[in-house]
Parts: structure tokens; sequence; C-alpha cells
């Protein structure tokens, strides 16, 4: 690693290699730094599409959109990407900006410490090797934890059971009898992949979601034709879908009111592709569109619309050895239950455990508030950056987008702390107080704050996840480092 006290590039450990972890590698490259190393705990890069190989996996963001700017691909197979091909682009990532040499595979980050006598982190992993550098960068995502359902009896069943972004290819699901519990954005992808081989699928629903039409299809051969020899047009394409999405940041954060004509369309959805009474009634959502993740889906309603699907939607009570148990005492018998419940998206860098100035960790710093300035750093953890912090999460437009922002800006701070070798730069209280003032007041005009429970919100209510506006102002906001956010340390030595 470089020794940042003789004026020499800061070195750099990046914590995790999906698209945020890539992105920022990438760009460390083109301006010529170098000294970086990341850390993988897992054998493969990608991240959330390495994890999440359940059938069929897809994006709900446009191909086009969900994709570097600086490196296109003009041969995406349909207009929604899927698990294989997004995956297969991030390699072609690594592979063409020379990025497999950086990186440490099966390499978990136990803990990270900053000293403030050298102004520098040490990076411990779990099989107890240390990395130290001047700069940490956490690009873990905050869909990297699978949270489990809390029901009393999981322990006891004897049958299989896996998590969604841990599917277990090897098992069997032909002529099986089996659970599927949760209703969200995984368990519409690979349910209706699932219906057709299992003898019986009982699904646990406790809220339903709202569901639109996907507006997918394969591209057609002259289509990726055209996005290869005109670059003008492929820009476009992307710049046009750009403004489609951005223009419903609008109905999330002010105007609520104009997603009634999604809820108007979604149930017109629902009323068409579902023939079931008791099953249609309980597929329509009884909270206002937007407060969840709104999905899209065009083979969900029709699978769970078959006869040997079992809609439940009385809450579970326990699971037993040969199955679940719901509140009105009816035993579901199955095979196997498959947990679609989503990630612990709330918990900010767990399991890590961060320590920054004066011995503080950032469990600590977070006690009463996950927050971050910009969604990036945090008070007393000095040349810490987070990429997906607290509040940079979106509903209406590509995270891709944001991630691209947010490196620009540590990009943009590295260049600060060039210009002073040996400081460590940490931002000020008072400006990410204001800061996440600011966020959660903006975030009480928004739909999230509507009443309904969701994935956004933490255990005490507050939605630490989401970012109150367009993705533009978000960028403008992070162009360039403000020196004056910031507190510039010298070593204590």
């Amino acid at each position: 690693m470089a020794d940042s006290a003789s004026g020499k590039t800061p070195s750099v450990v990046i914590i995790g290699t999906g698209f945020g972890g890539l992105c920022m590698a990438i760009q460390l490259k083109k301006a010529g730094i170098n000294a970086f190393t990341m850390l993988e705990k897992a054998s493969g890069i990608g991240g959330t599409w390495r994890d999440n190989t359940y059938p069929g996996a897809a994006c709900d963001v446009q191909s086009h959109f969900y994709s570097f700017s600086f490196e296109p691909k003009h041969d995406w197979s349909r207009k929604f990407g899927l698990q294989p091909e997004i995956l297969g682009y991030l390699q072609h990532c690594v592979d063409k900006y020379g990025l497999a040499g950086h990186i440490r595979f099966n390499t978990e980050v136990a803990t990270a410490v900053f000293d403030e006598k050298t102004n520098t982190w040490t990076v411990t992993t779990t099989d107890g090797d240390s990395h130290t550098a001047d700069i940490v960068v956490t690009a873990t995502g905050q869909l990297n934890q699978p949270a489990w359902p809390e029901i009393p009896g999981l322990e006891s069943f004897t049958g299989k059971m896996f998590h969604s972004a841990r599917w277990d290819h090897n098992y069997d699901l032909n002529g099986k009898k089996v659970a599927v519990v949760g209703t969200g954005a995984s368990a519409i992808q690979f349910v209706p992949e699932i219906v057709p081989k299992v003898q019986s699928l009982s699904l646990f629903q406790r809220s339903a979601a709202w569901v639109l039409p996907k507006p997918d299809r394969p591209f057609y051969r002259w289509e990726q034709t055209l996005f290869r020899r005109i670059p003008a047009w492929d820009r476009l394409y992307r710049y046009l879908i750009y403004w489609k999405n951005e223009s419903r940041a609008l109905a999330f954060t002010r105007f609520n009111s104009l997603l009634e004509i999604f809820a108007w369309q979604a149930k017109r959805f629902a009323r068409s592709e579902v023939r079931e009474p008791h099953k249609l009634r309980h597929l329509i959502p009884d909270y206002k569109i937007g407060c969840k993740r709104i999905l899209i889906s065009n083979d969900w309603y029709p699978a769970v619309d078959q006869p040997h699907v079992n809609l439940v939607t009385n809450g579970i009570e326990r699971v037993v050895e040969d199955g679940i148990v719901t509140s009105d005492g009816t035993l579901h018998k199955v095979d196997a239950i498959i947990a679609g419940t989503g990630f612990a998206a709330s918990e900010f860098l767990s399991p890590m455990e961060i320590t920054g100035r004066n011995g503080v960790s950032l469990n600590q710093a977070w006690a009463n508030s996950t927050e971050a300035y910009k969604g990036i750093t945090v008070s007393g953890f000095p040349n810490l950056f987070m990429l997906y912090g607290p509040n940079t999460n979106l509903a209406h437009n590509s995270i891709v987008y944001m991630l691209e922002s947010q490196v620009r800006y540590v990009l943009s701070c590295i260049d600060a702390l060039q210009a002073q070798p040996g400081v460590a730069m940490d931002v000020k209280p008072d400006r990410l107080r204001d800061f996440s003032a600011t966020i959660q007041q903006k975030l009480q005009h928004s739909v999230w704050e509507s009443g309904c429970q969701s994935w956004y919100l933490d255990k005490n209510g507050k939605n630490t996840v989401n970012w109150p506006g367009f993705t533009f102002t978000y960028r403008k906001a992070t162009r360039q480092v403000d020196p004056d956010d910031y507190e510039f340390l010298q070593p204590s030595q």
C-alpha cells in the first residue's frame, strides 16, 4: 500500500464487487489510481446478481439504463435484463478494465478500525488477514443480507428450506408440495417459474403487492445492430428511458394523487388476469399504491390463479415438522419451504464492525438514527465512504445512476486528500445533522409515509432507505465536494 505521508496517491480498500464496487474500481483506474484492493466475501463478482440465481431472476429497470454510462452494451437480449446476462455484463467489465488482479475472493471483512495516529484504516478479514489503507470505500449494497421470517418453529421443519437469495438448484421441485412465504419482488419472479413443476403451492401472503404489466420483450436483431452502429441512437434511447422513469419521482415524493392512475391500471390488470373471486379480492392491496415497492410482472397473476395454488392470507402461527400452521389452526403440509422475504435493507454494513475516531463504533454512532451525509460519509469516520448508503435507494429509476454520482463524489474527495498529503477528512457533525433533517422533512411529503409497513422503514419506523427527490438533484449535489463540509485532520502522532 502507498504511504500517504509521502505524498503519494492515497491507497484504497473497496469492500464488495457488485455494481458499486466495480464502478469505483474502474473510475480509480481511469484516474490513474492503481493502489487499490477489492475485498469480496464470495468466490465471484456480482453482488446481488451473483447471489440471486432463483428461476426468473431479472431486473425491473430497463437494460440500457441498468448499466454503466461509460460502458454501453449494445446487444442486450431483452428490454429488461435477466440475471445471467447482467452478471455476464459485470464480468465483462472486470475483464475489460483489468480488475481481476485487484480482487481478493473468499475474503469477508470482519472489522475496520481507524488509526488517528497515522490517519489510516486497518481492515481485518474473518480469516485474520489485515489490509492497511488510507481510504475505505464500502460497496456492500442494501440487498446483501437475506431476511428470514421471524416464525416460531422454523428449526423444527424436517423438509427442505431455503431463502430465494440462496436458491438450492440441487433440490428438485417437480411433484413437490411447496410453501412460499412472502409475495415481494423476488417471489413474483420465481413463483410463475415453479408453479408448472410443483404438485401444489401454498402462497403465504402477509399483504398484497401492487403489480403492473411489465413492458418487456426481446430486442430484434435489427435493433441491436442499430444500437451498435449508431452510438448516438443508443445514447438517445438511454436518455429517453431516464426521463420516462424520472418523471415518476413527482408522484412518489410530491403529488401522490398521480399514483392513483397506476392504481387504476393495476386493478384493471388484476381483474383481467384473475378469474377466482377469492384470490382476486386478496390480490388487490388495501394500502396506498407506492407506499411499498410497486412490482412489474406479466405472469404473476396467471400463476397465482392456477387451481393448485392456494393463496393463504391467514397469519402464520408456527412451523412444525411437516408444514406450516396458520392462525385459524389449519396445517398446511409441505415438502419444502421457500422464503421470499427479501433483505435486511436498513441494516447498513452489517455484520461488519467499523470503528472510527475515539474508539466509537458505527453501531454506536447509529444507535438512534442511521444517517450519512449525502448518503456517503458519517461524522467520526474519516476517509470512510459508502456507496448505496442511507437514503440513496430509488423507487423510480436506476440505482446505477446514483452509484455513478457517488463514485464521482468520492473521486472528488480523493482529489482533496491528494492536495493535502497525510490528512484525513471527516464530515462536520452540523453538516450531517442539517442534511439528515432536510431529508426527513422531504420524506414527510412522500407516499412512503402514508402508513404501510415496508422494508424502507427501520425498526423505529424511520425511512432510512429512499432518496426523496429527483436523481438529477442528487447528481448536482454530489458533483463536487465542498471542502467546507469537512474537517481536515492531521495525524496525531
